[in-house]
Order: C-alpha cells, then structure tokens, then sequence
C-alpha cells in the first residue's frame, strides 16, 4: 500500500485532496504539507529513514503555483536524491504537462480533482511501486530465465525518458506512445504531434523534439515538419521536389533536408 505526501498551500484544495486519498484502498497513509519547504523536510526524513522505514514515502502529490519554491523547482530538487518518490502533479494549469514530462512525472492531474481520475494516477504510482519493491527485494538473486516472473521482478526499474508524452484534452492527461507518432508539425511555440489516430497540440518548441527524438529515428524535413523514419511510405520526387508519404499525408521536403533524408533512407533499407 502507498504512504503519500500531498503538497499544497491552499488549505482547502489539501484537505480535499487528503480526502480523496484517504479515501483509496490503496493508500496506507496521507499527510499533507502546506509549503515545498516543509515538504522537503518531511521527504528528506522519509529518505534517510530508508524504504522500509516507518515514516518512508513512496509518491509526492504535488501542486505547481506554490508561494516560494514551487511545486516543478521541488520536483527538480527530487530528481537529485538516489532514490526520489514518484511524483505526481496536481494543477489548475494546463501547460506544465511537457515540463512534468521532462522531470519524469508519474502523472499530471488537472484540478478540481474527479475521484475517478485520482484513481487512475493512484492505480499507475502502485504499479510502479510494486515493481521497485521487487527489483530491490534481493538485488543478489540471480533471475531464471526460464521463469517470466522472476525475470520481471530481478529487472531494474528504467531510468531512461519515458516513452510516452504526456497530453491534454478535455481537461484529461492521456499518454501517446512516442512510437505510435508519425509526424510533428511546428506551430509558433507549440508542436502537434500526428498519429493514426489523431492529433495532439503540445507546449514545446520543434526543435526540442528534434533534438530529444533523433535517436529513436525523428528526422527534420522542413523547417516545420519532423518525420518518424519508420512511418515514411513513400519517397516521391517530381520536377526537382521531394515530398515524402506518411499514412495519407504528403509533406514537402525542403532542399536542404532532401539529401540528408535520402541518405538516411538508404541506409535504412540496407539495414
């Protein structure tokens, strides 16, 4: 079961939330925190206490717009400890969900707080917990490979960027797997990320994305348009121009991306 820390400086939207947690099965304990600085303390104890300690702390839900240091500052702060709490953001802003993203948010929840979304996020932060328990219970046995379950608990919990980005809709946070991503169209100081499914606006400049995304085979074609490899269908050239094929959508490639692309498509092919 889950022991929480709620962080928040408007008292009735803790007590709220401290309401909401208590009410889970899941959650062991709640206790909340007025301030990012008391905060700290409580988690800075929770740590030197150890996992298994009686005042440990397992996930941090977490307000933004905090007076003094805020709640992305605090994460920030975390993410230098060995061994942090999950974090999960609580919010009455929309546009923090890429920030969240990049300091390895469990989840982003949008305030006033639906019983059913916490839930959700409570439901994610478990999972993770067990399978950390697990990885730790005796870091010395050997897995059998042979048996799945023992291979799942004996695999250390990633610490590479997650694979999804979070997004907004509907006062929702959903996650698309950056996998599932065809193609990303700049708009002014937000990207919209393309599937198959659909489209999703995200407060985060091309550029980033390019630079975060090219090892996983992101490619800039146009000064507004960067392409998945793997979802390109066609290479088409007319009278000079490159346009390339992703799903139904054609894109234009500019001069200066049309080598490089090629280039890059062919040794694709050759493997």
């Amino acid at each position: 079961m889950l022991r929480v820390l709620a962080v928040d400086d408007e008292q009735p939207s803790l007590e709220e939330l401290l309401y909401l947690l208590n009410a889970d099965p899941r959650v062991r304990s709640a206790e909340g925190a007025s301030d990012a600085t008391q905060a700290l303390r409580r988690v800075t104890r929770a740590l030197e206490c150890g996992p298994d300690g009686d005042e440990a702390i397992d996930v941090v839900f977490l307000d933004i717009h905090m007076a003094g240091l805020d709640g992305l500052d605090m994460a920030r702060l975390l993410a230098g400890f060995a061994r942090p709490p999950h974090i999960v953001f609580v919010t009455a802003h929309e546009g923090f969900a890429v920030q969240a993203f990049d300091l390895k948010a469990v989840d982003y929840i949008l305030k006033p707080v639906r019983r059913e979304r916490l839930a959700e996020a409570i439901r994610r932060v478990a999972e993770l917990a067990e399978t950390g328990r697990a990885s730790v219970a005796d870091p010395h046995r050997l897995a059998d490979p042979a048996d799945p379950s023992q291979v799942r608990a004996s695999a250390p919990v990633p610490q590479t960027e997650p694979e999804q980005i979070p997004v907004e809709l509907g006062g929702v946070t959903s996650f698309v797997a950056v996998d599932d991503i065809t193609h990303v169209e700049a708009q002014g100081d937000y990207a919209r990320l393309h599937t198959g499914r659909g489209s999703h606006l995200v407060r985060m400049p091309l550029s980033t994305l390019e630079e975060r995304w090219r090892d996983r085979g992101f490619v800039r074609i146009h000064r507004r348009h960067l392409v998945s490899l793997a979802h390109i269908g066609e290479l088409r050239m007319n009278a000079g121009a490159v346009s390339v094929l992703v799903g139904t959508d054609e894109l234009q490639v500019s001069r200066r991306h049309a080598r490089e692309l090629r280039d890059l498509l062919t040794r694709r092919a050759r493997g």
